[in-house]
């Protein structure tokens, strides 16, 4: 679990600094050591493509051997090209940085504090020091409840966290430790029971897994808004869309499923970006054991249903040709993006590189206005047939329950509504007010236009 430069000495491999007892030249060797075995592994060439260097080398995505530093140099790219090409963070943004520990997140906030570290210098050696350096802060979210986890191992995860964060200066970065029951904000000590009522009323699997997906982001949601954070980063890479592209067609989410492949999504009240979008998981996976980067995978929660399959039927895929995941992702990024896959120019263009501006203000027309009705539970835009449904109910809906039900897209009626209609009042009772809330607005918004004829303006006479 922990990589060797980062075991305290305690000894954790053949390639431990501990382990030996030269502890400089083991540094020393380590590296070259691990590329001379991860090249054999992957089969890659003896010279780097890039520098024409002689160094063991490592195959990347296109089959392309590199060295180590020009491999970690490419992968910082895309991140970095990503980044700035979609103006994913300002000078002035406070960026919250989803970390579970695994390659892909470990990866983005090394990368993320590499520009944060670039930035910091460059406000400190300017003159005018006019554009200060953003923020960057970590959310772990605990979901040891739904795994059954012993509180020991919840508590060895949250210090490992807390130890990779805290090893990263300059830039101070808070680390928010946030259980997953805490999007229960009721106040009372039943968030426990509360949380494992709801989801044990789920009968299917791949509902469950979905769930716990939408509580995770509820619950980053709900860090983000009480510290000040502007943006909520992901480590989501291709691999992951990839998967999520093929699942989400099984599940019928066809009509939503643009949303979810882009880098940018401001739906969420605070906007998600996912730098790593064209990032493979091993290549990922492949440069934390290059550079030693310490992780926690010990809370890892597996994937159920239709998503495990999936996702084994993708490392089937990835075996017989590792660019399938780019071709499924490529293909996915056809289809025609929603309004909320962009910032609107107002405050992004001005921090953009100038050859993108033209291209980054065209596109933000008549579309910056955010008018989709989404999903109650998992946030998917609804598709024609939902909003009809949708208008029906409202106008023949007897009780508030009709209304959350019609509220719900297709697919989380299928997977996540309990079975038994005559369970769903305590299903909605359970979940979370900031979903519940959503509705009771919307339909007192819409109950308002009905009598708005029949209302008094505050300057009438009686």
């Amino acid at each position: 679990m922990a990589a060797a430069s980062a075991c305290g000495g305690a000894g954790c491999g053949p390639h431990c600094s501990s382990s030996s007892g030269s502890a400089a030249g083991a540094e020393e060797d380590a590296p070259a050591e691990r590329m001379a075995r991860l090249s054999i592994a992957t089969g890659a060439a003896t010279t780097c493509g890039k520098c024409d260097g002689g160094a063991p080398t490592v195959a990347a995505s296109g089959g392309a051997g590199m060295c180590r530093e020009c491999f970690r140099a490419h992968l910082f790219g895309k991140f970095k090209l990503a980044v700035t090409s979609n103006a994913m963070v300002r000078p002035t943004d406070a960026v919250l940085l989803a970390l579970s520990g695994g390659p892909a997140s470990r990866v983005a906030l090394q990368f993320i504090h590499a520009m944060q570290s670039k930035a910091i210098q460059s406000w400190e050696t300017s003159n005018s020091q006019a554009l200060p350096a953003f923020g960057v802060g970590v959310a772990f979210v605990d979901e040891s409840v739904v795994l059954a986890r012993p509180e020991h191992e919840t508590q060895t995860a949250t210090e490992d966290i807390k130890s990779i964060v805290s090893s990263l200066s300059p830039g101070d970065k808070q680390v928010h430790v946030a259980p997953l029951e805490d999007v229960f904000s009721s106040g009372s000590e039943d968030k426990v029971a509360r949380l494992k009522e709801v989801v044990g009323m789920i009968d299917d699997e791949t509902g469950r897994d979905d769930f716990i997906r939408c509580l995770r982001m509820l619950s980053l949601q709900k860090i983000a808004l009480e510290n000040g954070y502007t943006k909520i980063m992901l480590g989501t890479c291709a691999s992951g869309i990839a998967c999520h592209v093929l699942s989400a067609t099984v599940k019928g989410q066809g009509y939503s499923l643009p949303a979810d492949v882009q880098y940018v999504d401001t739906r969420w009240e605070v906007p998600v970006v996912l730098p790593l979008h064209d990032c493979l998981a091993q290549e990922l996976s492949l440069l934390c054991e290059l550079d030693s980067l310490k992780m926690q995978q010990l809370l890892d929660r597996p994937c159920r249903g239709i998503n495990s399959l999936v996702a084994s039927f993708v490392s089937r895929l990835r075996e017989e040709n590792p660019s399938r995941e780019h071709t499924i992702l490529r293909t996915a990024q056809k289809l025609k993006p929603f309004s909320f896959n962009k910032f609107s120019a107002n405050g992004y263009h001005d921090f953009l590189p100038s050859r993108l501006r033209p291209k980054f203000q065209n596109v933000d027309t008549n579309e910056s206005t955010f008018s989709e009705i989404l999903c109650l539970i998992c946030g998917s835009p609804f598709s024609e047939s939902e909003l009809q449904n949708l208008e029906n109910t409202k106008h023949k809906a007897q009780k508030k329950i009709d209304l959350y039900t019609a509220h719900c897209c297709q697919s989380c009626h299928f997977q996540i509504l309990p079975s038994a209609t005559d369970t769903y009042g305590q299903f909605f009772s359970l979940l979370p007010k900031f979903w519940t809330e959503k509705v009771d607005t919307a339909s007192a918004s819409s109950l308002r236009d009905q009598i708005e004829d029949y209302l008094l303006e505050d300057d009438d006479e009686n």
